[in-house]
């Protein structure tokens, strides 16, 4: 039984409904071409944002005054969803302006009595942005700007369309129920089984001081203090690659802790707080920060250290220094053999966890882009300067931004990493890495 809530998407032929179903729906499912007509059927995708999962359904366009058999059919089609709708999203086109077309399809909606998201695409330039004010005319609320084929805007139209979702019921909560994927990982020997079993208060998983106990990952699902869901996936060490050329199992073991780094939501990083920061522990560090993962430094084994005042925050000093490519994963020191300050681990998760699931208004994102670029202007190369047009964020885990800019080899990584840092002072995004996606814009795209 499908549980999810249904939004169609409606308006006018051509308007750019399958461009916008194609982008949410993350593959060519519609296909988008520059003539009316040529989405007839109803056609379905289930989509996910902000932890609501929902049916999109793109739909015929629909032509009020058309005689045309095959246009009429469409129509019903659409009509059909939209009775079958929770949410409906009302397509409009900022070029051609507001149409009486548009007026026939918003009174078709406003009788169904459904809630209605009025979408304004091809706002592709800022040329174009004051024709969005005409639709306020149509009386279905404020109309949101977006550029399907740019993808701007859209994650604010998904914002709105959330909001007027249902409440969920308890089988779509069962079915959207999120599983934090929690990956230990490290070197051999520094306590990953000992806080697999503190966090799962039992013992879980082998235990000794011989390297190589745990052979394969093991996967245990469990319910935290505060009812978070979480799939812990306790890992084989990771090795230097020359100490396992001739061990075909340890090899295997390695494999199956990259996976887990690469298949979990949060990473914790364990480091034997004796040995402090090691070549492998950095590469391991390495392996999260390239697959984009969530991450916390975990440094147990704490109360074995001789400690002094003063110890824990110059360690913490050091720690990042040598994981300087990972400073914004939060540090703890733990003892996961007598569970000192173990039970900051799981809150820390969760915290990272919903930083890197986080995103951004397309507004809010250019202020402090433009503010970024008045505080230090763009870099110049041989005459020509960087100019960043606008962004965007494109996804999450981890949170991912598409700058358009007038050249990418312009854009230098210390500029970049300028960028990274305001995005974070302004926002947090604390445990999780920040993608760059760089787009090049012709100048006359941008402005009229």
């Amino acid at each position: 039984m499908n549980t999810k809530p249904l939004v169609a998407i409606v308006g006018r032929p051509n308007v750019g409904k399958s461009t916008f179903f194609n982008k949410i729906s993350g593959r060519r499912i519609a296909i988008v071409e520059d003539v009316p007509g040529v989405t007839r059927d109803r056609i379905y995708a289930d989509v996910e944002w902000i932890n609501r999962k929902f049916t999109l359904i793109d739909t015929g366009g629909i032509d009020p005054r058309s005689e045309d058999v095959l246009l009429s059919q469409m129509r019903r089609q659409a009509e059909i969803a939209i009775e079958t709708a929770d949410v409906i999203c009302f397509f409009t086109d900022a070029r051609t302006g507001l149409t009486p077309d548009d007026e026939e399809v918003a009174a078709l909606l406003r009788r169904a009595h459904k809630p209605v998201v009025l979408a304004v695409n091809k706002l592709d330039h800022a040329g174009l942005n004051d024709n969005l004010y005409e639709f306020y005319a149509l009386g279905l609320g404020d109309p949101v700007g977006i550029s399907s084929t740019n993808m701007l805007g859209l994650g604010d139209l998904l914002d709105e369309i959330v909001k007027r979702l249902p409440p969920q019921s308890e089988d779509e909560e069962e079915a959207n129920r999120h599983v934090i994927q929690l990956a230990l990982v490290g070197r051999p020997n520094v306590g990953k089984s000992s806080l697999t079993n503190r966090l799962l208060g039992e013992e879980r998983t082998m235990v000794s001081d011989i390297p190589g106990t745990t052979r394969d990952a093991v996967d245990t699902f469990f319910t935290g203090p505060d009812g978070t869901e979480y799939n812990v996936i306790d890992t084989a060490g990771i090795r230097r690659k020359r100490a396992i050329e001739d061990e075909s199992l340890e090899r295997y073991s390695v494999l199956r802790s990259i996976s887990a780094i690469r298949r979990c939501d949060v990473a914790l990083l364990l480091i034997d707080a004796q040995d402090g920061v090691t070549e492998q522990d950095a590469r391991i560090a390495g392996m999260i920060h390239e697959e984009g993962k969530a991450a916390v430094v975990v440094v147990n084994k704490w109360d074995a250290l001789n400690k002094e005042t003063g110890t824990l925050e110059k360690y913490k000093k050091q720690v990042i220094e040598d994981l300087k490519f990972m400073d914004y994963a939060p540090v703890l020191f733990i003892s996961a053999l007598t569970g000192q300050r173990a039970q900051n681990v799981l809150p820390e998760v969760n915290r990272v966890y919903a930083q890197a699931s986080r995103r951004i208004g397309t507004g809010a994102l250019n202020d402090v882009l433009g503010d970024a670029q008045m505080s230090l202007q763009p870099p110049t190369i041989a005459g020509r300067k960087l100019k960043i047009y606008y962004g965007t964020q494109t996804g999450v885990c981890p949170p991912t931004f598409s700058l358009f800019i007038n050249a990418e080899e312009l854009m230098h990584f210390s500029y970049q990493r300028y960028l990274e840092n305001c995005i974070r002072k302004a926002f947090g995004f604390e445990g999780t890495p920040i993608r760059f996606q760089l787009r090049e814009k012709k100048k006359e795209d941008i402005r009229p």
